[in-house]
């Protein structure tokens, strides 16, 4: 068994980070391509989302922790 981790940068901040990319938030408002949302933006997101009276985003558990090379 192995693990992987994808690297990329966020569509909010442009840094670059490691994610799941099986659990990893995401967006394609900018792009029109589901891009990554890195942890700390996901974080600052939810704090506008809730003042405007929307749901928070949930990542999903390990979506910024390595990913089982057998999961889909």
């Amino acid at each position: 068994m192995g693990y992987f981790i994808a690297f990329g940068r966020c569509i909010n901040c442009n840094q670059s980070f490691g994610f799941n990319p099986h659990k990893v938030p995401s967006s394609s408002a900018l792009t029109g391509t589901r891009e990554p949302i890195c942890e700390p933006c996901v974080k600052r997101i939810n704090a506008i989302r809730v003042e405007r009276g929307l749901a928070a985003i949930k990542p999903l558990p390990g979506a910024y922790d390595p990913a089982d090379e057998d999961e889909e």
